[in-house]
């Protein structure tokens, strides 16, 4: 009976004995394992910094290699058979339906002549762009504009390359730096026209004849600012006043931005226009509904302030992003002011010339959603204050009621690829007093051959 019992007990304690010992092994390899482990991921770690060393020097030794050749390098000839330029067509044009006639901004001095508007089927300018560095210190752009059978020189400037101290100089014809929307050609607008407020203070930009320079901060903060010095023959100038020794036109701007995380980024700035108009002629319509030749000379001041957010999922805009843009101008204008003779035609002005005063403001607010590839959507909210505006003894012949022109605009547009867009866009326009209106754009924009990254 009690070798049973003994064997019995044998027979239950071999199991607890074996799982033991099997316990004790698991830890074993455990241990061992993460041993060679750390041996490895160390003498890993080990070879991967000498590496990164090893590189870094290299780096360093090339990029100090390429500045000393770079200094010492006379310039290298550049000739026919090496000279190889950038060079693209931007094509675009659609269908217009609005009102006919003359579409001026009630209550703003007209930029260009009173002229009907196109609609129905058009043709918009279409742009012929180069662009090529000329040697290791310069760079040159051109953008030609052909329009209702006429070439214009849009850009055609050259630009430093790698000037010290994060400075960059431009001089030519440029598009200016202030604003966000100014440096911006219109193929690469978010809509298919331009916001009230830029075509109220410029008609579609402003361009410069003169010098540029930038200085970029070196630090991890987007920071710039600008000056330029021009000709000033460009509304708010005037080629009367562009015709001078010296300069018609001071601009001045500032930047700063930034990232947030890494989703979202934003820039903001503020900008200062000062011209020196003579003799700047706009037809205005008097109280007889004729078109009466006025003629400015005096000074023009604008403030522009800008502020733009940018979202894109983990900063790839590619799937989805957004964008929200704004802003915001005020400007004075002083001077003196002359109507015309225009009283054998039937109108009202006598030729005389009397002070001028008027304060403006105005801006826009637009938001477009790329919700997935190829296809967005935006809409823009546009408002002008018409503020006070003194035409001295000439106010006697127009009508200067307090107007606020405003406009309401809906756009979707869908891109093949990034060298091709189709854009449908609805406005309701209400910058005309008593005269509202509703337009439809249909718009393509094509591009052909190969063309430079846009700007922020």
């Amino acid at each position: 009976m009690k070798k049973t019992i003994v064997a019995v007990a044998i027979a239950a304690v071999l199991p607890w004995s074996a799982a033991s010992r099997a316990d004790t092994d698991i830890d074993a390899l455990r241990a061992e394992f993460d041993q060679k482990f750390k041996a490895l991921q160390a003498d890993y770690e080990a070879r991967l910094k000498a590496l990164e060393n090893r590189l870094e020097t290299a780096e360093i030794k090339a990029d100090n290699a390429q500045q000393d050749a770079a200094a010492s390098a006379a310039p290298p000839p550049v000739s026919a058979g090496t000279f190889n330029p950038e060079v693209s067509l931007i094509l675009q044009g659609g269908y217009l339906n609005r009102a006919g006639g003359e579409h001026p901004i009630t209550g703003f001095m007209p930029v260009e002549k009173h002229a009907p508007v196109d609609r129905g089927f058009t043709l918009d300018d279409t742009e012929l762009v180069f662009g090529a560095n000329i040697d290791p210190y310069l760079r040159g752009f051109a953008d030609l504009t052909v329009a209702n059978d006429k070439v214009n020189v849009e850009e055609a400037w050259f630009q430093s390359l790698n000037l010290d101290y994060g400075l960059t100089v431009k001089g030519g014809r440029f598009l200016s730096g202030i604003g966000y929307q100014n440096e911006r050609h219109p193929h690469t607008w978010d809509f298919a026209d331009n916001s009230l407020m830029y075509s109220a203070l410029f008609g579609e930009h402003l361009a410069q004849d003169g010098v540029q320079v930038r200085w970029l901060a070196p630090t991890e903060l987007f920071m710039e600012v600008g000056a330029e010095a021009a000709k000033g023959q460009f509304f708010p100038g005037s080629e009367v006043g562009g015709d001078r020794n010296g300069v018609g036109t001071w601009a001045a701007f500032a930047h700063v931005g930034g990232d947030v995380g890494e989703s979202n980024a934003w820039r903001a700035g503020m900008s200062y226009l000062r011209a020196r108009p003579r003799g700047r002629e706009a037809f205005l319509t008097d109280v007889g509904d004729f078109a009466e030749l006025t003629s400015f000379s005096g000074t023009s001041k604008t403030w522009l302030g800008d502020f733009v957010w940018k979202w894109s999922p983990n900063g790839n805009p590619y799937e989805r992003n957004f964008v929200f843009a704004t802003e915001y101008f005020h400007r004075d204008e002083r001077g003196g002011l002359n109507c015309a003779d225009n009283i054998a035609a039937g109108g009202q002005c006598t030729g005389l010339t009397d002070s001028y005063d008027s304060s403006q403001s105005g801006g826009y607010a637009q938001a477009v959603y790329q919700f997935m590839p190829r296809w967005r959507t935006g809409v823009r909210y546009d408002r002008l204050s018409s503020g006070s505006v003194d035409l001295g003894a000439n106010g006697m012949f127009f009508d200067t009621a307090n107007y606020d022109p405003s406009r309401w605009s809906l756009m979707t547009d869908y891109s093949p690829s990034e060298f091709s867009r189709f854009r449908l866009q609805f406005a309701r326009d209400k910058s005309q007093q008593g005269n509202p209106d509703n337009e439809v754009i249909l718009q393509y924009i094509m591009s052909i051959g190969p063309h430079g990254a846009h700007k922020f």
